[in-house]
């Protein structure tokens, strides 16, 4: 059975770090022009606003976290991938 690597290589964490950045702008750029388009109003930016609906506020955080959670997943994947093509075109046969 093959064994299983689990610890990541430097380059596979540098490039976890800029697709996850790359990720979470544009999950961040998408949520807010979903916003707009679904509630008719610009995407929330200070929590602590006291004209922010509370329920606004919650479901806008709840919908922004769960975005960034599935950026941030795709993102390792992606890498995790990469690293692995790289790896295998590097070790000969």
């Amino acid at each position: 059975m093959a064994q299983i690597e689990t610890e990541q290589t430097l380059g596979e964490k540098v490039g976890t770090l800029a697709l996850t950045i790359a990720a979470g702008w544009v999950a961040q750029k998408a949520v807010s022009m979903i916003w707009k388009g679904v509630t008719g109003n610009d995407a929330p930016n200070k929590p602590d606003d006291p004209e922010l609906d509370l329920l606004q506020a919650t479901v806008f955080a709840a919908v922004a976290a769960g975005t960034a959670v599935f950026a941030k997943r795709l993102a390792a994947k992606g890498a995790h991938r990469a690293a692995l093509r790289i790896a295998s075109r590097r070790t000969p046969v």
